[in-house]
């Protein structure tokens, strides 16, 4: 698989961000937390790994997600909903207590399960949603 040119790589990022202002309707926080999360993920994913097929599939998803409160509105709203509370949670942790061992347990488990039902739901139906 040869990689991508430089201007498809910035379709796919400018596609993708548009896609999901309209499925969050430019809300403020969801907004924010998602040009990040989209921002890292093109920075941090090497180009090789580029696959327009997915992308295509997301942008299509999150099309469906802007015109109607369906199933995919849901999704995409509680995935942003989760990835703004555990930004939180980071930054409560530095100024509170530190959790105890058995809620840092919890919450690796909690989250490894979110983590691997996310990765089934985007190999099930083709997407790159994080």
């Amino acid at each position: 698989m040869s990689t991508p040119s430089p201007q498809k790589i910035i379709h796919a990022y400018r596609h993708l961000y548009r896609g999901l202002l309209h499925a969050v309707q430019y809300s403020k926080p969801a907004r924010y937390i998602a040009r990040d999360q989209l921002r890292r993920a093109f920075r941090v994913e090497d180009p090789s790994s580029f696959n327009q097929e997915k992308i295509d599939r997301t942008v299509k998803f999150l099309g469906f997600a802007a015109k109607e409160a369906g199933l995919e509105h849901r999704i995409v709203r509680n995935l942003l909903h989760t990835a703004y509370w555990e930004k939180k949670k980071h930054i409560y942790e530095r100024k509170d207590k530190k959790p105890t061992t058995v809620q840092r347990q919890v919450q690796g488990t909690a989250r490894l399960h979110y983590q691997m039902t996310l990765a089934m739901l985007n190999d099930s139906m083709g997407l790159c949603l994080r």
